[in-house]
């Protein structure tokens, strides 16, 4: 049985960068200047495969789509060879250059362009106070040459950050606003297209096309953060202390994303208190919460009979009960009000009971997920009789990976849902581990009924909300 005990639950491990939570309504995106993406993202040179790139393009009907022309080799490709060949070569992700081409020069939408937005695709050597007829400028004409040469230097502005104006931590004037990158990938965006309106063009189309959706039940942190948020309903909830995350999560599946990744979420209500606290009202009335449920305690002798400890427990706000549902109340009957794993001592069957009721477990993984903090219980048949059996079993927790004994096909589960990854792009692009899934049998695939197909649709224009900070 697991017990969340005074010292535990008042020490509340606030980290130093979880935002405070605000009751008002949060920009879903805004564009800021000092960090506008991240390395990992302006590295990712396997986000794309080569015929995602063709896909890519197909799907936006730009000029690209069928386009053929020599690289910068000499050999002829297709535009999304010439893509593809670039980020591998220098370990760029192929989504910047999609987003430049797009930037410079409209071309991944345009089908008509210009001769010129060809020859300049992606605005490599073309600066405010140079010619294209300059002879220097000359030596990187073409679309092949543009996106080699455009790429190589990206890497080397990594390679050889001193060498440059704009640098991490080094504050800059851009377009009379002070500009102060917080990481390597905006500084080299800066380097490369020193003013603001540019970059915001870039950020708007990046988050347009590459923006990352998560399901319901993962557990999210920021690059370079300690303060964890679970995304639920759309938002985005902060666990206020390192007890209120693990008594409910493994804290090993918390994916690390970029800020404008999660800044795309309003901020919701937080996740206060430890899973299983004690929580008194002002009316002197309390409730054991048990996920997102609050069961009030009928009375001092049931709060006596039970064991807890008045010394656990937290006076509450009203407000911060009305966010729990109601739960059941926990009597002198009630069994088990914080839950027990009790295991058939006959048959080997395994049940999760709580408050008198019964829940099978099918799979020893559920089980071992769910509940790795309690204690197996071995009793007699007539015992396990007392208890009302309910009429499904055990699911995986929100956030776990599954797949089926004899299927290659990767589902998350989300809202006790079980979505299908639809791809390898995808199950990357939301930095799930191979190593994470687990295999399940059909009848435990069965409990969670099939959701709707998880897939990054980089052309879906309507998740994003922008606000350019003044």
């Amino acid at each position: 049985m697991k017990r969340i005990k005074l010292v535990f639950i008042l020490i509340f491990l606030i980290v130093s960068c979880l935002p405070i939570f605000n009751s008002q309504k949060v920009l879903a995106l805004e564009f800021y200047a000092n960090d506008i993406i991240s390395n990992s993202d302006m590295q990712d040179y396997e986000s794309m495969s080569l015929e995602g790139i063709i896909e890519f393009l197909d799907s936006h009907n730009g000029v690209l789509k069928n386009y053929r022309i020599k690289d910068y080799f000499g050999v002829e490709k297709s535009a999304a060879e010439i893509i593809y060949n670039a980020a591998q070569a220098y370990k760029i992700n192929p989504k910047w250059i999609l987003a430049t081409l797009q930037k410079e020069q409209s071309l991944i939408t345009n089908p008509s362009p210009s001769q010129y937005n060809l020859d300049w695709a992606m605005g490599y050597a073309v600066c405010d106070s140079c010619s294209v007829d300059d002879p220097r400028v000359q030596l990187f004409k073409g679309f092949g040459t543009q996106v080699d040469r455009a790429t190589w230097r990206i890497r080397y502005y990594y390679e050889n950050p001193e060498k440059f104006n704009f640098r991490v931590g080094k504050l800059s004037l851009v377009d009379n606003r002070d500009v102060l990158p917080y990481n390597q990938a905006t500084a080299n965006l800066y380097n490369y297209t020193p003013h603001i309106h540019g970059n915001y063009n870039f950020w708007l189309i990046w988050n347009r096309w590459f923006s990352k959706i998560y399901p319901d039940g993962t557990l999210v942190k920021k690059e370079g953060d300690t303060g964890v948020w679970l995304i639920e309903d759309g938002k985005r909830r902060p666990f206020w202390s390192k007890a209120a995350l693990i008594s409910r999560y493994d804290e090993s599946r918390v994916i690390k994303i970029s800020r404008n990744d999660l800044l795309r979420y309003e901020v919701g209500y937080p996740i206060k208190y430890p899973n299983y606290s004690l929580l008194s009202s002002l009316d002197g009335k309390i409730y054991l919460t048990v996920n997102n449920e609050k069961k009030q305690i009928e009375s001092p002798e049931v709060f006596r009979m039970i064991g807890f400890n008045p010394e656990e427990v937290i006076e509450v706000t009203e407000d911060e009960l009305a966010y729990y549902q109601e739960g059941r109340k926990i009597t002198l009957n009630s069994l088990y009000p914080q839950g027990a794993l009790l295991q058939d001592n006959k048959s080997g069957g395994v049940y999760y009971v709580e408050d008198g009721i019964k829940y099978s477990i099918w799979d020893k993984e559920i089980m071992q997920v769910n509940y790795p903090d309690y204690k197996l219980t071995p009793v007699s048949s007539e015992e396990l009789n007392k208890y009302v059996t309910a009429a499904t079993g055990v699911r995986f927790k929100d956030g776990s990976l599954i797949k089926l004994v004899d299927n290659s096909k990767v589902y998350v589960i989300s809202n006790g849902q079980r979505r299908w990854i639809a791809n390898e792009t995808t199950f990357n692009q939301l930095s799930y581990k191979w190593s994470d899934v687990i295999v399940v049998s059909e009848k435990v695939a069965s409990l969670h009924p099939m959701g709707q197909q998880l897939d990054l649709d980089f052309s879906n224009d309507s998740r994003m909300a922008t606000n350019l900070n003044n």
